[in-house]
């Protein structure tokens, strides 16, 4: 039964103005309305939002506004989304449907190339597996308000853990599986988890299975708190051999033992406030943050964003993300989007390529009649690089197998204007009618996009209505899109005062967040005020990204503001750089640092991938991919852009797992080389995907900065 606010609550008065709309009357959108009714009258129209979801006890208000005083006597802005309410997540994405009919839906399919695996569940079989695997977790003593981490690769025990630890009321932190042990430990010590979930094995695309017993096993001896139980789930490709003595439990023998007895477990409702999951993400000085996420704004953010942005309504659609349960994408559009709305989610236990090909997605689109794929920029560009001619796109196309692909989502890493221009025509050509690339813009501290093309505008002013006469705000490739719901995105000068329409400058968020944003830090209050509010004196949130916006509102995000180049004072972003030369019809993939120069403060350094490049090709490229790489700077950027050097090769970027580019780490090794020290160790995240890039990288840039030693005056003129 859904329910609104127990009383109509005073129109909260923001302090900070609401930001201009577009001003021509052309440039109004359907999506700069709905925004403008999110900021000027939040607690309405967060309320017609909530109504579509069911709580177990009512609201007492839509939003409140706080303050909060840390320890050393700081006092900030804060915020609480529907107080007073109580919400079962669980509820909302498994029983809710189930008892409106819809429990044959399917609600999960699992597809792994690697170990030629297929699952289905419907979401009755779900609401089994759920609510048995919660009765089991109960009876080792797990309650509400505990912590329950998981460790797992992306496969179907995963949601089912997940969801059953919800059920009991439980806090759940996911930890990307395969993070080496002192990541691990590291993230065990933060939230102190009752017990562990986790798996025999993991996948990596085409290699061995990953053994993860002697990984959990040698985090718990690194961590200094030590969990109650390891539950673990047998996979038939590496099995693990369990030590009863310290706590390891059969996952499969417990809910075995638990569905002989009729155990269940009931959904236990937690206050709309409460954490409903502690994430971590990298922090500067190496130790994790923990981005906490309350219940209940968590539940209604998502339930809009999955319809409003990315057109899933509910049964019958299908929602692909190809992700990882352990980053906030896989949270949110794997997991908890599409299940809130009654979708079917696509698991992929597989890779872009060498699963075992370049047309791997294109393969699940056509299996699994995919609506709505969402990946990063990094696994398009590894498409490319196998299959330059996209010709797997299209034979899948020619015979109609991507018809029912609505739109492309990208998200992780600025999309270059190129990659979405090709994608934007062959979904043109080959897709649904309509249908979109849509780069989108957030992070994990707010739960869900900032950003982006709404697919279904007209969702966010009458949710129920089968009215979809509203066209998305046109494609501007380059940009992230237009705000979405709740998120008063601003651009400032370093002294926190705003710029003017198209400057650049460091992009900011009002308060409050909208309901997905997170509130704090787990149990670090004061590393919260420091990392987001500090800089700009609790008026502004920093993203730590640099951009702008244009005249019609759309967003363009070139950087985070640590990747902004300062050339002769002037500021230029290393996106910007990149999009001109992604424009090159040879790079493939074109990654930015800044190096010291005595005179200018700073010059552009690029490292590049040519398609149709050799492992044996010199890291010094020729003298006309140079000519032309440089024109292309000079006459997308400007003059003062011009490069200092260009390294090429092939599987030389770092990158992390989730796809972003560790630009500080080549900038490190620059730095070192220009100073002589090749083989000076760097510090590299426990997040990077393949660390054998760090070694290639090594021998380029020692080959590069030898040979301009021998060829000219100094490293910045070599070849230029």
């Amino acid at each position: 039964m859904p329910s609104t606010a127990l009383n109509e609550e005073p129109k909260i008065q923001s302090k900070n103005e609401i930001p201009a709309m577009p001003h021509n009357q052309q440039d109004q959108h359907i999506q700069d309305e709905v925004l403008r009714h999110s900021l000027e009258n939040p607690e309405d129209f967060w309320r017609h939002q909530a109504e579509h979801l069911h709580w177990h006890k009512p609201y007492s208000s839509t939003i409140q506004l706080t303050q909060k005083t840390l320890k050393n006597g700081v006092t900030h802005d804060s915020w609480e989304w529907f107080p007073g309410g109580e919400i079962s997540t669980c509820y909302n994405c498994v029983d809710r449907h189930v008892h409106d009919g819809h429990g044959d839906s399917v609600a999960i399919y699992f597809d792994s190339p690697v170990t030629k695996t297929k699952e289905k569940y419907t979401y009755s079989q779900l609401l089994g597996e759920v609510e048995t695997l919660a009765g089991a977790l109960r009876e080792q003593g797990i309650q509400k308000g505990d912590v329950v981490l998981l460790y797992m690769p992306t496969i179907p025990a995963a949601v089912i853990g997940i969801l059953a630890a919800n059920r009991l009321g439980a806090i759940h932190s996911i930890v990307f599986g395969g993070f080496a042990p002192h990541a691990l430990a590291q993230r065990i010590d933060s939230c102190r988890p009752t017990a562990i979930l986790t798996a025999s094995s993991g996948i990596d695309g085409n290699k061995p299975p990953i053994a993860y017993k002697g990984l959990v096993e040698e985090a718990i001896r690194l961590a200094g708190h030590k969990p109650h139980n390891v539950i673990v789930w047998q996979r038939d490709q590496l099995r693990w051999n369990l030590n009863h003595e310290t706590g390891q439990l059969d996952w499969n023998m417990l809910v075995d033992s638990a569905r002989s007895r009729g155990i269940k477990a009931d959904c236990v409702p937690v206050k709309s406030t409460d954490p409903i999951y502690i994430i971590h993400t990298s922090g500067t000085t190496g130790t994790p943050k923990g981005v906490l996420r309350d219940a209940g704004g968590h539940a209604v953010g998502l339930h809009l964003s999955i319809s409003y942005l990315f057109n899933i309504h509910g049964p019958g659609c299908v929602s692909f993300t190809a992700s990882d349960i352990g980053w906030v994408v896989g949270h949110s559009y794997i997991i908890y989007g599409p299940l809130l709305t009654g979708a079917a989610t696509v698991l992929y236990e597989g890779k872009p390529v060498g699963t075992p090909d370049a047309s791997a997605f294109w393969r699940i689109v056509e299996e699994y009649k995919v609506n709505t794929m969402f990946t990063a920029p990094t696994a398009l560009r590894a498409i490319r690089r196998d299959d330059p001619n996209n010709q797997s796109f299209i034979d899948y196309g020619k015979r109609g197998a991507l018809k029912t692909l609505r739109a492309l989502f990208l998200a992780g890493e600025r999309s270059e204007p190129t990659l979405i221009d090709t994608y934007q025509q062959l979904m043109g050509q080959y897709c649904a009618e309509g249908a979109a690339v849509v780069d989108n813009w957030w992070s994990t501290e707010v739960g869900s996009p900032i950003t982006g093309r709404a697919l279904v505008p007209h969702a966010g002013k009458h949710r129920k209505t089968e009215v979809r006469g509203h066209p998305p705000p046109c494609l501007k490739a380059g940009s992230a899109g237009k705000a979405m719901p709740g998120f008063d995105v601003r651009i400032v000068d370093d002294e926190g005062s705003e710029v003017k329409r198209g400057s650049m400058g460091n992009i900011v968020l009002a308060m409050p967040l909208a309901p997905t944003g997170f509130r704090t830090l787990w149990k670090d209050e004061e590393r919260f005020w420091k990392g987001y509010l500090k800089r700009f004196e609790g008026k502004w949130l920093d993203t730590g990204d640099s951009g702008w916006i244009d005249q019609q509102g759309y967003i363009h995000v070139m950087a985070r503001s640590d990747d902004v180049l300062n050339v002769s004072a002037h500021r230029l972003s290393s996106g910007s750089i990149e999009q001109a030369i992604a424009a090159h019809p040879r790079v493939v993939e074109v990654c930015i640092v800044g190096v010291p120069d005595s005179l200018k403060g700073q010059l552009p350094f690029a490292f590049v991938a040519l398609s149709g490049q050799g492992c044996a090709d010199p890291a010094v490229p020729s003298e006309s991919v140079v000519k032309e790489i440089q024109q292309l700077v000079r006459g997308q950027v400007g003059a003062i852009a011009s490069l200092g050097g260009i390294i090429q090769g092939k599987g030389m970027i770092p990158k992390t797992r989730s796809g972003k580019m560790l630009r500080r780490v080549l900038k490190e090794m620059v730095e070192n080389a220009i100073r002589g020290d090749f083989d000076k160790e760097v510090a590299v995240p426990s997040t990077i995907e393949d660390v054998s890039t760090l070694t290639v990288a090594r021998a380029r840039i020692r080959e590069y900065f030898e040979r301009a030693e021998t060829e000219t005056d100094g490293m910045v003129k070599a070849r230029l």
